[in-house]
């Protein structure tokens, strides 16, 4: 390798997503350690990017954010073909070497790869690291055509339901990945059933949190608020099983118990979730506040007293790992990884999914017990500052780049 440091690049679909700060974490956090990482992405959301309080400062990072053309929409792709010269032109041997492994395929799809491929051809980077397995079935060519390693994260959805009706569908990755990364167990649990046979090189990185940035209000146990205050964040999908948490709100308002339930969040949902709480008469006691800024959310941790995830299917799930650093105790289910990330009985209650009887009776309990509470949620805290730093998730990161990078000789 010819550079002093490895040039790695990102691929997402979107970038940034305020939901996902993992990404930019990672990304920020390889810089730090001086990899000269990039990040690709189908669409760049400036909006975002400006409401990012870790990049909007910074037009040397935006630099290393480059955007691929679009060939949905003929007006899209009009407009990013200069852009898409100006980086054949800065690179053209490259791009000419690229045509021509190209030309077997025809010369409109050669075009058009050489269209979509622009921003890697500019980049030349060592190690692909595609961040969600579902955008990589179709582009493990890019190794043998860049000369690049391949690295490839699952992180729930992809291998929970994306191509469940083609029994192959990622055994292009299992075949051409140089590494693979999953969240947790149960992922690569999923991994091998759908296919992979354990004989790539892997790692189990599980997301991390900042706890500086999460900083819990103080608890005493004591009871304080005669209401409790459950709170849910995340998007309002079907996977996230917000149906079953407001049927879990309603026998405990039929059963007497005092409490407000907070669902922080937006998406597909919203207008079916609206319909269930106005159904179960439910408006008195059930906010949908909708999507709301990092700072805002942190009101809302600081303000609860119990945090609800009724997941129906989930990789690891980040916010129940900041609800556990804001000192939370969580009820959610046995949904794939959850188990892995919620220590049942010590820092929460893990129930089983699509049971709201069971969600009920657990935060019913936590409702008469205030010290509970509080121990749950200290252990938390404590569990989240030994197994999910960021410093451990990068290392991870770093050490998973070299040793792809070093068994494939590159």
């Amino acid at each position: 390798m010819s550079r002093l440091s490895p040039r790695v690049a990102l691929i997402v679909p979107v970038f940034p997503v305020l939901s996902e700060t993992f990404i930019v974490r990672q990304w920020l956090g390889l810089i730090e350690r001086g990899w000269d990482a990039h990040v690709v992405c189908q669409r760049f959301d400036g909006g975002a990017w400006r409401r990012t309080e870790a990049l909007a400062a910074s037009s040397v990072l935006r630099r290393r954010v480059h955007e691929v053309g679009s060939t949905q929409s003929v007006v899209r792709a009009a407009l990013h073909l200069p852009r898409t010269v100006i980086r054949w032109l800065g690179s053209p041997l490259a791009t000419f070497g690229h045509g021509r492994k190209l030309s077997s395929k025809g010369l409109a799809e050669m075009l058009k790869r050489l269209y979509l491929d622009a921003p890697l051809l500019a980049i030349q980077p060592d190690l692909i690291h595609f961040e969600f397995g579902s955008l990589a079935p179709r582009r493990m060519d890019l190794g043998p055509l860049l000369d690049a390693r391949i690295v490839v994260s699952f992180r729930g959805f992809d291998l929970n339901y994306v191509g469940l009706d083609d029994p192959d569908y990622y055994q292009p990755v299992w075949a051409g990945a140089d590494g693979l990364h999953f969240l947790g167990q149960d992922l690569l649990s999923r991994a091998e059933s759908r296919g992979y046979r354990n004989d790539k090189l892997s790692r189990l990185i599980p997301p991390a949190v900042d706890s500086s940035r999460f900083q819990p209000a103080p608890r005493d146990g004591s009871g304080g608020e005669a209401s409790l205050r459950i709170l849910s964040v995340g998007r309002l999908e079907w996977k996230k099983g917000y149906d079953y948490a407001l049927r879990a709100i309603k026998q405990l308002v039929d059963d007497g118990v005092a409490l407000s339930y907070t669902l922080v969040g937006a998406g597909t949902e919203l207008q079916s979730l609206a319909y269930a709480r106005h159904e179960l008469g439910l408006e008195q006691a059930v906010r949908l506040v909708g999507s709301r800024p990092h700072g805002e959310i942190l009101e809302h941790f600081q303000q609860a007293d119990v945090f609800l995830h009724p997941a129906v299917s989930e990789g690891f799930c980040n916010a129940v790992l900041e609800a556990q650093a804001m000192e939370l105790p969580v009820v959610t289910t046995d949904a794939d990884g959850l188990s892995e990330n919620v220590e049942d009985g010590v820092t929460g209650f893990v129930v089983a999914r699509r049971d709201p009887g069971a969600l009920a009776q657990r935060l019913e309990q936590l409702s008469a017990d205030p010290e509970l509470r509080c121990r749950m949620g200290r252990a938390g805290r404590s569990r989240v500052m030994e197994h999910f730093r960021p410093e451990q998730e990068i290392t991870a990161f770093e050490q998973l780049y070299r040793d792809v990078l070093a068994s494939t000789g590159a």
